[in-house]
């Protein structure tokens, strides 16, 4: 007999169509509930998960299963729909963010006096540190001479130890505004503290918030306020939400010309510096739309890899490179071990196809 002509097992398929349409509704009903707790949980500050909370809901669940399905199976779905649930949650908490995409919002796409990142891919390059006037006009004349655009370079430099090597300060600052005026580069350094936001921002084009600052919220709102560019490094233990949110912080005072910048996360890995996260990349890129460079020096630590990862950023979708680069790496005050020279420089933009 064919499944045509039997009109019981046809019955009971429509019963089976009706039963999934209404677990259907019943799903979105639970959804947009679940849509409304998280909205007076925001507004009392509660956390998001909260896991007695789920685990009284399986109980009581599987005190009225009565079959056939098992206990263990009815507590895989609903751990399922409970995953799902939060999942929702945190999805709604993205997509309502200013740097968001949802809503088909266009992508940020920021001009330094010409100079532009979140179109063609950019490179970011220059020492770890400015350790005198005559290696920061050394490194600026280079770059411009191979037709890069931005250049780095710390003034002040947070370091794990207190007698390492802490950056110039303020004749820092001093220097990398003498390179702008004089060679037209768009200049990026690091701001530390709110004490030092307008000075620094005085001297360069980019202000740029280190991996230890990420969640330094007052900071990131100083920041924001000046409405410069402002580069934010991904802190290393961060998730890719909380490294969102930390860009929400700036783009809350109306400045959106943000630029994202993964540098690797901590792992158990010892062979590099930190664990580069490439994948970071088109995930940022698929749900906000500010442009995304990736610090290849700082994820590798080692000058051997600055290339191979470069090509992998750039195969990622990231809108840029940010590299080391110092005239004698070996004599670096900074970070050494992972600065490339002139050389190795030019070797790089002649394979990444940026060479001017």
């Amino acid at each position: 007999m064919k499944d045509t002509d039997c009109g019981e097992l046809a019955a009971l398929r429509g019963q089976l169509d009706q039963v999934n349409g209404r677990i259907l509704d019943l799903l979105n009903e639970r959804a947009r509930l679940v849509l409304e707790v998280k909205r007076v949980k925001e507004q009392n500050d509660i956390g998001m998960f909260c896991p007695g909370r789920e685990k009284q809901m399986l109980d009581d669940v599987v005190a009225r299963n009565r079959g056939p399905f098992s206990d263990d199976v009815i507590r895989q779905l609903f751990k399922e729909i409970f995953r799902a649930s939060l999942e929702s949650m945190q999805a709604a908490g993205i997509e309502g963010l200013r740097v968001s995409r949802a809503g088909g919002a266009a992508d940020v796409v920021i001009d330094v006096r010409g100079h532009v990142i979140g179109r063609e891919p950019v490179l970011i390059a220059g020492p770890c540190a400015i350790e005198s006037r005559e290696q920061a006009f050394e490194v600026a004349r280079h770059l411009v001479a191979r037709g890069v655009g931005f250049m780095r370079g710390g003034a002040f430099k947070p370091r794990t130890s207190p007698y390492s090597f802490q950056g110039l300060g303020d004749e820092a600052l001093r220097i990398l505004s003498e390179v702008r005026e004089e060679t037209g580069i768009v200049v990026v350094s690091e701001v530390t503290d709110t004490r030092s936001v307008d000075r620094t921002a005085a001297s360069v084009d980019i202000l740029q918030v280190g991996s230890r600052n990420m969640a330094n919220y007052e900071l990131l709102k100083a920041v924001g306020a000046t409405g410069m560019p402002v580069l934010l490094k991904r802190g290393f233990a961060a998730t890719i939400d909380e490294y969102l949110l930390a860009a929400e912080y700036i783009a809350q005072q109306g400045n959106d010309r943000i630029i994202l910048c993964e540098r690797g996360i901590r792992t158990f890995a010892r062979e590099t510096r930190y664990t580069l996260d490439i994948g970071a990349v088109p995930i940022l890129r698929q749900s906000c739309r500010l442009p995304v460079v990736v610090d290849v020096s700082h994820a590798s630590g080692r000058r051997d890899l600055v290339l191979p990862l470069a090509r992998a950023a750039i195969a990622a979708g990231a809108s840029g490179v940010m590299v080391e680069v110092h005239p004698q790496p070996a004599h670096a005050l900074s970070d050494s071990a992972q600065q490339i020279d002139f050389d190795e420089l030019d070797t790089l933009l002649n394979a990444l196809g940026m060479a001017g």
